[in-house]
């Protein structure tokens, strides 16, 4: 392979990275809903998309998280989204998960938003 093909090769990367802006509860929701099982490469797409989805340290401290029972709380007085990559197939898999909470008519209003970016505007 050329240089200049090898360049662009990784400049594109293996899959499409989508940037998605995401706030805290829909980090939240997403992590939730995500299937907690699948072949072996599924499991490692997950484990990667559940790195991204987290919250590092500087996030913790500025939002201020306290568990409540089986509640979280954070100071909602900080707006804050983050940009998440998520691939294609992380992207199938987040899709495949809200379709199957709406088939099975347990969409709740915290899946709204992430309907509307991962189904909806998919599907169009």
């Amino acid at each position: 392979m050329k240089d200049e093909n090898k360049k662009q090769v990784l400049a594109q990367g293996p899959t499409m990275q989508l940037g998605t802006e995401l706030a805290v509860v829909e980090r939240l929701v997403l992590l939730n809903i995500l299937p907690k099982e699948g072949d072996f490469t599924t499991i490692k797409l997950l484990r990667k998309l559940r790195e991204n989805l987290s919250f590092d340290e500087e996030e913790h401290k500025k939002l201020m998280f306290v568990q409540d029972g089986d509640q979280v709380r954070w100071n909602e007085e900080i707006a804050s989204t983050r940009q998440i990559q998520i691939g294609e197939k992380q992207a199938d898999i987040i899709h495949d998960a809200l379709k199957k909470l709406n088939d099975e008519k347990k969409l709740t209003n915290e899946h709204f938003t992430l309907y509307e970016k991962f189904v909806e505007n998919r599907e169009e």
